[in-house]
């Protein structure tokens, strides 16, 4: 789960950004910057999956071909004859570097949600102090010095 800056620091609403202590601020902004380099995985991993299955269905189509059948590929703006073997070759390595780049997006996108993780958590424990700070100072008619209520 992932929480959003407002979600995390809602219940602080009496300080504007610029009231927060420095240490939370660099905590808040550490937040922000992994929820973008998560997103960032994200886009490249999904891109990557559509490759693929247009790579597969490629593969697929090429190897209903015929062997004397025509066989093009796209290089730029420009389809080029090519021999059906070594475009076969080419989509295969290509769709091996696209298999092995998801993986390693897949272990990137896992460090950072855990990391994530902790961060979200630093910040909770962090709010948690500064209110239990701010519930220390008495509000006027509260504190050990108020005068019980007559019910």
């Amino acid at each position: 789960m992932i929480l959003y800056l407002g979600d995390l620091i809602g219940n602080v609403d009496y300080m504007s950004d610029q009231e927060l202590p420095p240490w939370l601020r660099e905590q808040v902004s550490r937040l922000q910057q992994l929820q973008q380099n998560l997103q960032a995985i994200m886009m490249q991993k999904q891109q990557l999956e559509v490759d693929t299955l247009e790579t597969d269905r490629a593969l697929e189509e090429l190897k209903k071909a015929g062997a004397d059948d025509a066989v093009y590929k796209s290089a730029g703006s420009v389809l080029i004859k090519s021999k059906k073997d070594e475009v076969i070759k080419e989509l295969e390595e290509k769709k091996e570097l696209s298999t092995t780049r998801v993986m390693v997006l897949g272990k990137q996108e896992t460090r950072v949600k855990e990391n994530l993780k902790e961060v979200e958590t630093k910040i909770n424990e962090m709010i948690r102090g500064m209110q239990g700070a701010s519930a220390g100072q008495s509000a006027p008619g509260t504190g050990p010095s108020a005068k019980p209520r007559a019910e």
